[in-house]
């Protein structure tokens, strides 16, 4: 029988099935690097010195509205970050005895960096899995930045409203 004149099988329909959203769409954020990010922003690291107080941190992230402070030596080398959280569980070790404390003693020293060109996926996994919402981001020794999960996530929202709006004009033609 020729295959013209077949009778439709349960496998025909199978291979019209298609998905607009998948894995690698959802997680390739269009292959965004971290600079993308950046690009984005603008551009300033508030920072404070390890031998400054909590007090003073504490006005620093009320003040510019941030969750969390890099913390620099006098050349401006990265030695550590304080966020917010490392501060609330200072508060309950030592309550009403915290501000006056140095930020040495409560930043966090082993600080997971991120470079420009790390891809934003790779960025956000290290984050997730880390438990923690700020990575530096230096270019060799030198600190170029500070990336959030929220700065990531509203450049990923960006770029699905940017494709909506392209699937959008080119139905509409």
């Amino acid at each position: 029988m020729p295959e013209s004149y077949r009778p439709p099988v349960r496998k025909d329909d199978e291979k019209q099935r298609t998905s607009s959203q998948s894995v690698s769409t959802n997680t390739s954020a269009s292959n965004a690097l971290v600079k993308e990010v950046l690009d984005g922003k603008d551009g300033t690291v508030y920072s404070i010195r390890p031998q400054q107080t909590l007090h003073e941190a504490v006005e620093k992230l009320r003040d510019h509205r941030i969750g969390a402070l890099v913390v620099t030596d006098a050349n401006g080398g990265l030695v550590g970050i304080l966020s917010e959280r490392d501060i609330v569980r200072k508060l309950a070790d030592t309550p009403g005895q915290t501000l006056p404390q140095k930020v040495e003693d409560v930043m966090t020293r082993e600080v997971e960096t991120c470079t420009a060109s790390d891809p934003l996926v790779t960025v956000l996994t290290r984050m997730t899995k880390g438990r923690f919402r700020h990575m530096p981001v230096v270019d060799g020794p030198t600190l170029i930045g500070l990336i959030t999960i929220g700065d990531a996530v509203h450049f990923r929202l960006n770029q699905l409203e940017l494709e909506a709006l392209q699937i959008k004009q080119l139905i509409v033609g």
